[in-house]
């Protein structure tokens, strides 16, 4: 089956750092993290089901996503590692985790992480003015140390429209968020299943 790995536009949909960049192709001997040392992530299973297609993932890969994508990349550090996942379609998402020194050091990053995403639509506006953004916050999910779960819309004045959805979520030292977009708005948002896959992202954490 050829799979169809185009990248969304960036804005919202650019959350999952167009996780249709072809991260299969990196080498594996290069890019995957060591299996001891990192945390496990998200299966494709294990994503919100899409209606018309399966997902597919890349390798777990040690450093920051290329690009770096929107309200929580400016924050994250070299020691991430990171997952990417794609539909035959306009659906993305991703997996970024970093695993910290200590307790209070990832408390502090889970903290940093939710204050980017609450003030992530202002940005946008503030950087682009042909983007209209608009976000919401679904509350905290209550797995291991928490989990915070959030949306943001976009509009530009060239019609796209795109919605996505943020998770951070923290077990000890080891802090994860999740990404997911697509294109659309609010109604299109599948908030409840982000709400499962997040979950069993915390869970799987150490």
């Amino acid at each position: 089956m050829s799979v169809r790995t185009r990248r969304i536009r960036t804005t919202a949909a650019a959350l999952a750092a167009a996780a249709g960049v072809a991260a299969a192709a990196v080498p594996a001997a290069a890019a995957t993290a060591p299996t001891s040392t990192t945390p496990r992530f998200l299966e494709p299973a294990e994503l919100p089901p899409h209606p018309t297609s399966p997902w597919y993932a890349g390798p777990v890969t040690a450093g920051q996503p290329d690009p770096l994508p929107v309200c929580v990349g400016e924050a994250l550090p070299s020691i991430a590692s990171h997952r990417s996942y794609w539909t035959e379609y306009d659906t993305s998402a991703q997996q970024i985790t970093v695993v910290e020194r200590d307790v209070q050091r990832a408390k502090d990053f889970a903290a940093l992480l939710r204050k980017d995403i609450a003030g992530c639509a202002k940005k946008l506006m503030e950087q682009d003015p042909d983007i209209t953004a608009s976000q919401k916050y679904y509350g905290r999910l209550n797995v291991e140390e928490g989990a915070h779960v959030y949306g943001l819309h976009t509009a530009s004045a060239w019609g796209s429209s795109d919605i996505g959805l943020f998770s951070v979520g923290r077990d000890g030292r080891t802090v994860t968020v999740v990404l997911w977009g697509q294109m659309g708005n609010f109604q299109h948002a599948q908030v409840s299943d982000f709400k499962t896959t997040t979950v069993t992202a915390v869970n799987k954490l150490y």
